[in-house]
């Protein structure tokens, strides 16, 4: 039990996994609310094919985030973008719970950093070198990133 425990817990922290599952909820949120009764729905019969689309799209990107941390970036500005479009196309983002659930999904699977112990590289162990404190003759004085001189 205690190893299990360990390895889910080692799991867990080696990838979004907040972020993940918040782009999950809100993929399941907007699929599943087309499907609801009319009573509840805002719109039915074509306007629910994005809402569905878009919602199996944001449950692929949680589990992209999830089993391919290496891949976070590009699916967590996937799934704002998707979030926010939902507001416009899927019943308000589903009722806004839906669209607050993929933004701050997308934004934890963005900003996530894996820690040293997770990194596939090790840092390097030298530190950088110090910059001269004598600029030599040839160099100019001023930096300037295009290359002109005075």
């Amino acid at each position: 039990m205690l190893l299990s425990r360990r390895r889910w817990r080692r799991w867990r922290r080696g990838r979004p996994f907040w972020g993940g599952l918040f782009a999950l909820l809100a993929g399941v949120w907007i699929c599943l609310l087309p499907l609801a009764p009319l009573k509840i729905m805002l719109q039915q019969g074509v306007a629910g094919i994005p809402s569905v689309l878009m919602g199996l799209v944001m449950i692929v990107l949680g589990l992209t985030a999830w089993f391919s941390p290496a891949q976070r970036v590009l699916a967590g500005v996937l799934t704002t973008l998707i979030a926010t479009a939902a507001l416009v196309l899927s019943n308000l983002g589903g009722f806004l719970i839906g669209t607050l659930l993929g933004i701050l999904g997308g934004g934890l699977m963005f900003a996530w950093q894996p820690n040293a112990a997770t990194r596939s590289t090790p840092p390097s162990a030298a530190p950088p070198a110090a910059p001269s404190a004598a600029p030599s003759p040839t160099t100019p004085s001023h930096h300037d990133p295009q290359g002109a001189q005075p």
